[in-house]
């Protein structure tokens, strides 16, 4: 195709790949911990880290991908602390983020002129360190649910079990946290800041519910989330649209088909059921 033929293109489809893996990989995760609001969280802590680096003239991927890990990790420790209330963290740290985004960007006039890059994503904003920091990001994450695959399903699932059983619940959750805030802030050259949060829940929502059991839950949720990317990617690139909400779009419509299918199914399943009552009930008449 010719668009491969732009070295800014091959950076994107990689870089999209990658997150396309590891993103719905965590949004599993988040939906069946009723965590699903962590990644919009973060990519508003996000979102403070790339104005900070704009305000300090730092490379605003590498404090956002900062600040994103320690806005992860402040959540998992307030969560511990308002254990009554598990939204309660969320709702602080957003509200926080958001606001420190806004004052960091009064201070910074220019800024505008290139945030909207950050917010929505954009083709051409990967660059050659942001694609090594997504890689590094995927293989980390990749690595992390390999070795830890039971604890973490016994965690997802049962956290007193786990306890119980002997699994460091609290430096797991603290790990999960930050991987998640990593894969926030890798993602935002893609996806933007605004819609990461699109690439973690929409693929898991639709593959929880046709997946027959949890290995089968990530595989669909992969594979939604990589086919969405590419397409978002590739119709951006022709119809000059930003890629976040293009690939926001195209995940949305996949869920919507999906649950349209599985009602037209239900509806043909009870009509069939039935069906054969109502010949019957002729028949005695």
């Amino acid at each position: 195709m010719a668009m491969f033929s732009y070295e800014f293109m091959q950076r994107a489809f990689w870089a999209g790949g990658l997150i396309g893996i590891i993103a719905p990989l965590i949004g599993v995760y988040l939906m069946l911990r009723r965590q699903v609001l962590m990644a919009d969280t973060l990519s508003h802590v996000s979102l403070a880290g790339v104005a900070l680096g704009s305000v300090l003239h730092v490379n605003p991927a590498i404090t956002g991908f900062v600040v994103a890990v320690v806005g992860g990790l402040v959540i998992e420790q307030l969560r511990s602390s308002y254990r009554t209330y598990s939204e309660l963290p969320v709702a602080i740290i957003m509200t926080s983020g958001l606001a420190l985004a806004i004052v960091l960007m009064s201070l910074n006039q220019n800024l505008s002129k290139s945030f909207s890059s950050y917010l929505f994503g954009s083709i051409v904003a990967v660059s050659n360190l942001q694609l090594l920091l997504i890689a590094g990001v995927a293989v980390v994450g990749l690595l992390y649910f390999i070795l830890l695959r039971r604890p973490l399903y016994n965690l997802t699932f049962d956290e007193e079990t786990a306890k119980i059983s002997g699994v460091r619940v609290s430096l797991l959750s603290f790990s999960f946290a930050v991987l998640t805030g990593m894969t926030v802030a890798a993602a935002m050259p893609v996806v933007g800041v605004l819609l990461v949060s699109a690439l973690m829940v929409l693929p898991a929502s639709l593959s929880l519910r046709v997946a027959s059991g949890f290995a089968a839950a990530i595989a669909v949720s992969v594979g939604t989330g990589l086919t969405g990317v590419f397409c978002g990617l590739t119709a951006s690139y022709y119809i000059n649209t930003p890629p976040g909400g293009t690939i926001a779009l195209i995940l949305l419509f996949f869920l919507l088909i999906t649950i349209a299918t599985q009602k037209l199914i239900q509806i043909k399943n009870r009509r069939s059921i039935h069906k054969p009552f109502k010949k019957r009930s002729k028949l005695t008449l």
